[in-house]
């Protein structure tokens, strides 16, 4: 669910010294800012949205920020995150200066994926801010955060990389066959039997119990039409 709010001509955050990307602008030299809101829960935790968007709403208003834009997401799986994209869209088109969500668990999908998206952001000149962690990357403190977050993303990825190094040696150990299987292949001499013997490329595959696409290939292979 996403609600918009009209608040004037587009404004973005000052790139001065004093400010940087992610600097707190002084009013002096900027107006107020807009920030954009994101919620998420799952499908069973509906009912802390509300307060997720009363924090957030009070959150603003303390710090004289105008509320642009509203995002509330249900969805049930780590990956589903579709409308914080449109949130992503709203800063790309610069219609939003900060981004600010209930927990940071609730915005990305794992270290990388949030260090994937400050990037993003520090790229367009919008602020971030996590209210239940006061992760606020409008401040040299935040952005010191981020960097920390940075080497646990690299960490997270050799994990992942040693794990799968791991499996492999373990298959490869346990005498396993890697890569793609090779069923199909050892039916090719029943497969051309068949075809010569007019049956249908469909029928070859039930009757085999292999794949359409992996009957076309072998035939194809040796240039039976």
């Amino acid at each position: 669910m996403i609600h918009r709010f009209e608040m004037g001509p587009k404004r973005t955050l000052s790139r001065s010294k004093s400010g940087g990307v992610f600097g707190h602008p002084s009013k002096r030299a900027q107006s107020q800012l807009r920030v954009g809101l994101y919620a998420r829960v799952s499908t069973h935790d509906q009912q802390t949205i509300p307060l997720q968007m009363r924090a957030m709403r009070e959150y603003a208003m303390r710090r004289d920020w105008a509320v642009a834009v509203q995002i509330k997401e249900v969805g049930s799986g780590a990956s589903q995150r579709e409308l914080r994209e449109k949130l992503l869209e709203a800063a790309r088109r610069r219609e939003i200066d900060v981004v600010l969500v209930w927990r940071l668990d609730r915005w990305g999908r794992s270290v990388t994926d949030l260090l994937a998206t400050f990037q993003e952001l520090e790229h367009l000149g919008v602020g971030f801010v996590s209210l239940t962690e006061a992760l606020d990357l409008t401040t040299p403190a935040g952005r010191a955060m981020a960097g920390l977050l940075a080497i646990f993303a690299e960490f997270e990825r050799e994990i992942l990389r040693e794990r799968v190094r791991a499996g492999l040696a373990h298959a490869r150990q346990n005498g396993q066959r890697l890569g793609r299987p090779v069923t199909a292949a050892l039916h090719a001499d029943q497969v051309r039997k068949l075809y010569r013997a007019g049956i249908s490329k469909a029928e070859i595959a039930r009757r085999l119990k292999i794949g359409r696409t992996s009957v076309r290939r072998i035939l194809a292979a040796k240039k039976f039409k």
